[in-house]
């Protein structure tokens, strides 16, 4: 498939995703007493004075108390109120009471360390469609993993409140609603934590299938990134008109600029937690160039509005998909896991887990979501909790030329590079003339070495260069490395918008 055909498919898929999992919206709430991101069986950040808060009439004063510590806030001008308590160390059941107006007794309340999951289908996809699903399902029992699902919605201005419940993991509620049940991405990745780390662990997902990063940005980050002058103009000319000047069949289009920040974002602000994990990319694949900015602008946005500093966000490079192309070429899925590559690289305290090698030629919903949960968890390990360990696949680092050939470098090779399955593959190699052909490839150590016969003047390689590439270069703790390329030839997005 020509790249036009491939890139009119995928947006297919993305549009086809993003409608699929268009579900009724929930009614938005009036003001409560209390966010309802705080209720029963929820968990609370370790470590840190939470910020707990509401509404009432303003200028009367709440109190919250949870094991033996308190704080009191007097309501603003606009009736909201907010206390920050703590810090608590992990533990738990406990019990939390708010006094003032009104009272509120919250059982169950477990400390220890919130995740936010985002991004589109992928991370959407629930425990029910993967591998081994009913196993999995029937064994999901653990008391101290917490769950809270963010509705589908859209909004034009930023919200304040959202519909929802904490949920006590169990086979029951972590295969109830949505796409299949809860975030198997989500669950996974928490449950090696919870086993890994022995404290309780709260998740909560936030994401819809077939959408496009800008849709969860805000407006304010969005203005510092020319590209999207234009549709923050029609946003905002919406949102001046009220949503209700829309035809009723785009009221629920998530493919718009700010509306899923708006809606499923803005209202977990600043909830307290330990840091985010995102799988979306698919549906910016064809403007791949821009999301090297865009990317980045979405994690600076995020981690101002909650303003406790450079928390850890953590990034799924997208899978492979499609069939298999017989000779390299230029690929907009490999340019977008570059942007992804790039942003891991170039924005503090991120991380990146490789899954070029389990993904699925017929799927663009792979089903091993339990590796992929796995390797974030290891990035969350090496990131997030400072664990001396191998958490990543070998990352290109450098290059020189040496003779007909060129030596790579990387760094996380874990004392050493491993070809599984044979003979190195994945490996592309070109001349002046900037046109690639497949080349040969050994290991000496933590470099790698490549030729072909065909290039006497090499000046670039590729690896992993396609939508489906045929790779097998892991280090010695099993994970694989990123598709890099050694050049920095304008790609065919570069200049889309």
């Amino acid at each position: 498939m020509n790249s036009t055909g491939t890139r009119s498919s995928l947006w297919v898929v993305c549009v086809a995703c993003a409608l699929l999992f268009n579900v009724p919206a929930w009614a938005q709430p009036a003001q409560p007493y209390l966010s309802p991101l705080f209720s029963d069986n929820m968990v609370l950040q370790r470590g840190m004075r939470d910020p707990v808060w509401g509404w009432t009439t303003p200028g009367a004063t709440v109190t919250v108390e949870m094991a033996g510590k308190r704080a009191t806030a007097v309501a603003d001008p606009t009736g909201k109120w907010m206390v920050r308590i703590g810090p608590f160390s992990a533990g738990g059941p406990f019990t939390m009471t708010i006094e003032g107006p009104e009272h509120r007794t919250l059982q169950n309340v477990m400390v220890g360390d919130v995740w936010l999951c985002s991004g589109q289908s992928n991370m959407q996809m629930g425990i029910a469609n993967v591998n081994n699903a009913a196993e999995e399902i029937a064994h999901a029992d653990y008391p101290g993993i917490r769950l809270f699902t963010v509705p589908m919605e859209v909004a034009y201005s930023p919200r304040s409140t959202v519909n929802g419940t904490w949920q006590v993991c169990t086979p029951q509620t972590i295969s109830h609603d949505g796409w299949g049940g809860f975030s198997a991405v989500a669950y996974f990745f928490g449950r090696y934590l919870h086993k890994t780390l022995n404290v309780p662990i709260g998740l909560i997902h936030s994401s819809w299938g077939g959408t496009i990063a800008e849709a969860w940005t805000s407006a304010e980050a969005l203005q510092k990134l020319p590209d999207f002058a234009e549709r923050l103009q029609q946003v905002e000319r919406i949102r001046a008109a009220g949503e209700s000047s829309l035809p009723a069949n785009q009221r629920r289009n998530p493919n718009v600029c700010t509306v899923l920040y708006n809606a499923m974002i803005a209202p977990l602000v600043p909830f307290g937690m330990k840091g985010v994990i995102w799988y979306q990319g698919e549906s910016n694949a064809g403007r791949a160039y821009q999301y090297r900015t865009l990317l980045p602008t979405l994690i600076e946005d995020w981690r101002n509005r909650w303003g406790e500093g450079a928390f850890p966000f953590l990034i799924v490079q997208l899978a492979n998909f499609l069939p298999v192309k017989p000779e390299p070429g230029e690929d907009e899925w490999a340019e977008l896991r570059e942007a992804q590559l790039f942003t891991a690289q170039k924005v503090p305290n991120c991380g990146l887990a490789v899954t070029i090698d389990i993904g699925d030629a017929a799927d663009i919903h792979p089903k091993n979501k339990q590796e992929v949960g796995r390797r974030l968890a290891l990035a969350a390990l090496g990131i997030a909790y400072k664990r001396r360990i191998e958490y990543s696949g070998p990352i290109y680092k450098s290059y020189s030329r040496e003779g007909s050939s060129i030596r790579i470098r990387f760094t996380h090779v874990d004392g050493g590079l491993v070809a599984h399955g044979g003979a190195l593959q994945g490996f592309a190699i070109a001349g002046p003339d900037r046109k690639f052909v497949w080349a040969q490839a050994r290991i000496e150590g933590d470099t790698v070495v490549v030729w072909s016969p065909a290039v006497s003047d090499p000046v670039a390689v590729r690896y992993g260069w396609a939508i489906n590439p045929v790779v097998n270069l892991y280090n010695r703790e099993g994970l694989p490395a990123s598709p890099f390329r050694t050049d920095d030839w304008p790609g065919l997005t570069v200049n889309r918008k």
